[in-house]
């Protein structure tokens, strides 16, 4: 955490680094006391440090202008320079989108009327300090040298809340400016309108990722407004309304009897009414709404605790499993409407929808991990789904406030819907869920054309190809298994079929899965399976042979049997991570990062491959790359991550796998053993009971499993199935230096 230092005697504010919950406990037994959102700023992580609650509809954070791929979040933290605090943030995706309806406490009169064609010619842009700027979980504080304003960030679940600390009779001044954009979004319709003395609202339409984007606010703020310019592309407007591609607007405010100017902000995708009502109406002082979120953070990461001497790892841990709870995001309003792909407004009965929905991701371990930590969260994330299928007929693939963006492979709200529904999550229609899943493997879009009528994509009809075949036959296991649980034995027998699409595509000489003309004989030649072409020409999605020929989770076992047996394929499997690390190709993917050899974790088509050792009866190597990989990809720096965050899959990961779990095929309801890293880990189950993971002789050189017990029974396996751990209970390890080559062979 970074300390604050008072540049200016007049600029008091109350920011503090621990989070004064109970004053009568231990303040380091919190767990927001260990969370750093800096984690994850710098480097490729794309994270923002801004201030959210758990699945927040808002997050509330600084931006700092630049249209770049390591601004994504809007915010880096190699930077100096602030532009302003918007409201809608993206958690270390690869797309930068967003960063809507911007706010900018000022001291003087500006001119908003000159073009800015960067940041620099921003006439409210300043320079700030990382000496002088803090995130903790539910707020963040930020001290602007040019105008010599501290500013301080929290919020409720659809209200963001601004404190804005002046010097002493100094000009009180707030910027709104709705045109305001980084990388491609772009304004194409708003407006701005003073309602009251004290109350502005408006709407936002903008184009980019989400071609469609409407976004209606409401700001109230806690002195009259004295004095306003608005502008409308460019130019000033008389009277209280602004409309056109580009309006903003300069607030002036009495700055006598109080340096201190509070304002209130609420979205909404619907309506500028829908906002007024997602605005909290009570009155609370900021330090309040600061506590409480800091609160309901807590709550939320109090969910798991690990016991360690080590605090450097807790702070990794519990940033992990704050960042596993930023997205996805609530999306529709406090009377239960949002508005959906083809701009109609819908109400959400009996559940709260949610967008930000980066499924390529999120179906490997973020998703798993919400079926232990917010079970309910999970069904009214398969009803949001549900509710885009009646608009679509197909189910999502990478949803942003009711766009379909279609970004990356797959239809990944299958295994997410197979997930909940074998791990017997209730409160949604299992019939239906089935029907959406159907329906959507079985249309023609995004290849499936292709894949149904050679069993495979051929590489001559559609690039990444591959990547392609192997994610749709995963999604066609997980439709085969929610058939044969409905009774629906036809269905289940077509989709285990087209589930093997795998075997297509391994040639079996080299090991790796290759593209295949639609000849059904012919490779794609020449082959360097180090070779990566970014999204273009290319049989892989960002990444290469190596890293894309290991995904064929729901059946590893016949997988090695391909390669010829254990020995081969752990061979090869082991080859992964100590081959040398160099990409070939003039088109590098960016997304090939944190790399082990050509394991690349900063992506999220390896996260599974070192758990695979386990089915090859070699668990001890699972053991041992998987704390190589605890050890080495994540710190606690700004550049703690190794790749984009990704919405928390990058985070959950790291939380699965430092307990010594993971699931490895995430709509199995098991998780492969890997290496706790932590002497205790405790699950706080939503049923009440609780399940503990204990490493005896744990330490950096102790990481391979000599032996284990489950309450107290000895236990010889490499999985252990969600249900065993709903009924609560202790899994004890004891850990040594050396492997034992006999664990897990049972």
């Amino acid at each position: 955490m970074k300390k604050i230092t008072l540049l200016s005697l007049t600029v008091i504010f109350a920011a503090s680094c621990k989070i004064n919950v109970d004053k009568n406990k231990d303040r380091k037994s919190f767990a927001t006391n260990y969370v750093d959102p800096f984690i994850g700023t710098g480097g490729h992580g794309h994270t923002y440090p801004g201030a959210t609650v758990p699945f927040g509809m808002l997050q509330v954070s600084p931006d700092n202008g630049i249209s770049s791929w390591d601004w994504c979040s809007g915010y880096h933290y190699s930077d100096s320079i602030v532009s302003g605090f918007s409201h809608l943030h993206l958690s270390g995706t690869g797309i930068g989108d967003l960063a809507d309806i911007l706010f900018m406490p000022t001291n003087k009169k500006l001119d908003l009327t000159a073009k800015a064609a960067s940041r620099d010619f921003l006439p409210y842009k300043s320079k700030y300090s990382h000496a002088n700027e803090k995130a903790t979980p539910g707020s963040y504080q930020v001290f602007l040298e040019d105008p010599k304003i501290n500013v301080e960030l929290t919020s409720t679940q659809r209200t963001a809340y601004h404190k804005y600390t002046y010097n002493n009779n100094d000009t009180q001044s707030v910027v709104v400016d709705l045109g305001f954009a980084i990388n491609w979004d772009k304004a194409t319709k708003t407006a701005i309108k003073i309602e009251d003395e004290n109350t502005i609202s408006g709407f936002r339409y903008s184009t980019g990722w989400a071609k469609n984007q409407k976004v209606f606010f409401v700001a109230k703020f806690s002195k009259p407004i004295t004095e306003s310019i608005l502008t409308a592309d460019k130019k000033v407007v008389s009277g209280g309304n602004a409309e056109g591609e580009n309006t903003a607007l300069q607030l002036f405010f009495d700055s006598k009897n109080s340096n201190q100017l509070d304002v209130k902000v609420a979205l909404s995708s619907v309506s500028i009414e829908n906002a007024k009502l997602n605005l909290d109406t009570e009155k609370q002082d900021f330090e309040k709404v600061k506590s409480k979120a800091a609160a309901d953070w807590n709550k939320a990461l109090s969910k798991i605790t690990v016991e360690t001497p080590v605090d450097s790892l807790k702070t990794i841990f519990y940033t992990a499993l704050y960042h596993a709870q930023v997205a996805p995001v609530t999306y529709s309003d406090k009377n239960g409407q949002f508005r959906t792909e083809d701009d109609k407004i819908v109400t959400a009965k009996d559940f709260t929808a949610y967008s930000t929905l980066s499924l390529w991701d999120t179906f490997r371990a973020e998703n798993p991990l919400l079926t232990i930590l917010e079970p309910t969260k999970v069904s009214d994330l398969v009803n949001s789904m549900l509710a885009y299928y009646e608009t679509k007929k197909i189910l999502p693939v990478w949803t942003l406030y009711a766009n379909e963006t279609n970004t990356m492979t797959g239809y990944h709200s299958i295994p997410v819907i197979a997930d909940a529904h074998f791990k017997g999550i209730k409160g949604f229609n299992a019939e239906k869920a089935y029907e959406a899943m159907k329906a959507t493997m079985m249309q023609d879009e995004r290849g499936l054309n292709f894949y149904k009528q050679y069993g495979y994509i051929p590489y001559n009809l559609l690039d990444e190809s591959v990547t392609i075949t192997l994610e749709y036959a995963y999604d066609d296991w997980c439709v085969a298994q929610m058939a044969k649980a409905l009774g629906k034995q036809a269905d289940y027998e077509l989709f285990s079929k087209r589930s093997k699409a795998y075997e297509y595509l391994f040639d079996s000489k080299s090991g790796f899965m290759r593209g295949k003309s639609q000849d059904g004989k012919s490779w794609n030649e020449p082959f360097d399976p180090k070779h990566s072409n970014h999204r273009e020409h290319t049989d892989y999605t960002e990444g290469n042979a190596w890293q894309h020929s290991w995904f064929v989770p729901h059946n590893v076992d016949n997988f090695i049997k391909l390669h010829g047996g254990n020995e081969t394929f752990t061979k090869r499997l082991e080859q992964l991570f100590t081959e040398s690390s160099e990409i070939t190709g003039s088109n590098v993917s960016a997304d090939i990062s944190g790399l082990i050899g050509q394991y690349a974790h900063g992506n999220e088509p390896s996260h599974h491959i070192a758990y695979m050792f386990n089915h090859a009866k070699q668990p001890w190597r699972t053991q041992y790359w998987v704390r190589h990989i605890l050890d080495t990809q994540y710190n606690t720096t700004a550049n703690g991550l190794s790749g984009n965050e990704d919405c928390g899959q990058m985070s959950a990961w790291y939380v699965f796998s430092s307990m010594g779990l993971y699931p490895m095929n995430p709509a199995s309801g098991e998780y492969e053993i890997g290496s706790p890293i932590f002497e205790k880990s405790t699950l706080n189950l939503p049923n009440g009971k609780t399940f503990v993971i204990e490493a005896e002789n744990v330490s950096k050189q102790n990481f391979y499993i000599q032996s284990a017990t489950l309450n107290g029974k000895p236990f010889n396996k490499t999985a252990i199935s969600h249900q065993e751990m709903l009924k609560g209970g202790v899994l004890h390890f004891v850990m040594g230096a050396e492997p034992n080559k006999n664990f897990g062979l049972n």
